[in-house]
């Protein structure tokens, strides 16, 4: 028994495994009057484990999608063996032969989802995903992981209005890879996205506060230099001048919606010398902030 025991939870470190599925059922069906309907999603990653095959001469009824968010997939496509590297989606339409390969030394890392519905075709078409090939040359970004995994734990929690949730959930997926397919700028490497929707995530939410961005990169393992040069790369514009325009674009709202004096507004986004905001400020609008209130104001109430 303690061999027995060993061996399992030997077996658990090298392979992760975690999915959910629509009524807990793993068999999957065609649906006819429904528009959408997502089956199951879920993960799995290979730490050790040698080989994890999948064959299905027929396929399935339903559709799929596998997101390599790390490592590497080996598919059998059109009688071919593609090798398919993480920032690539593959998308199996129903009864399309199923036959890929995940190998342990590539410590590989996929997400997927099963579909179903009346109107998928329709739907995939609405946001311009390409039906007529396989794989989908997305990149590497967090927000799919997060909606692969919210998917997932709607399917395994099952709390009021998850089907709603799930259609939604779907939908935002199929919007954010048409938006990733659509950049004009070339992708960078998958860790160097990675890090810099890490960077981007963290200066949204801590833009008032004082950021060093020496320190960040410090934290991330990265010199100061590399982190400025790959943010630029990938954002088109240099740290400091991200978080900047954060501040502005908040000292907007705040200026359009509230009465609160340009000191306060100073404070509230992040600058403890409300002359020196006024200057950012000019500097990115071409006008103070009282004036740009003004104005907004005259024509707001102009407009109405």
């Amino acid at each position: 028994m303690k061999d027995v025991k060993k061996e399992r939870e030997t077996r658990d470190k090298d392979l992760y495994v975690n999915s959910g599925y629509l009524f807990n059922s793993r068999v999957p069906f065609k649906e006819k009057k429904m528009p959408l309907r997502i089956l199951s999603a879920g993960t799995y990653q290979l730490f050790t484990w040698p080989k994890l095959p999948t064959w299905r001469p027929k396929g399935r009824v339903d559709w799929q999608i596998i997101y390599i968010a790390a490592g590497e997939g080996h598919f059998f496509l059109n009688g071919q063996e593609v090798v398919v590297p993480a920032g690539n989606m593959v998308l199996y339409q129903p009864k399309q032969q199923q036959k890929y390969f995940y190998y342990g030394k590539d410590r590989t890392q996929v997400w997927f989802v099963h579909f179903t519905g009346r109107e998928v075709r329709s739907i995939l078409k609405h946001y311009e995903i390409p039906l007529d090939g396989y794989i989908l040359h997305t990149g590497i970004a967090r927000e799919f992981e997060d909606l692969f995994r919210k998917m997932r734990d709607e399917l395994v929690k099952c709390a009021w209005g998850y089907e709603e949730m799930l259609t939604y959930l779907f939908r935002e997926l199929m919007l954010t890879i048409h938006r990733r397919m659509m950049e004009d700028a070339p992708r960078v490497s998958g860790f160097i996205q990675e890090e810099m929707d890490r960077a981007k995530a963290y200066f949204e939410e801590n833009y008032n506060k004082e950021i060093s961005i020496e320190q960040y990169a410090a934290s991330r393992s990265m010199s100061t230099s590399w982190f400025n040069r790959s943010f630029r790369s990938e954002a088109g514009t240099s740290p400091m001048q991200y978080i900047l325009e954060i501040r502005i674009r908040n000292a907007q709202i705040l200026l359009e919606t509230t009465d609160y004096s340009v000191a306060d507004i100073a404070a509230v986004i992040g600058y403890d010398n409300p002359m020196y905001f006024s200057r950012l400020f000019r500097k990115a609008k071409g006008m103070s902030p009282a004036k740009y209130r003004k104005a907004y104001r005259e024509k707001y109430l102009a407009e109405i």
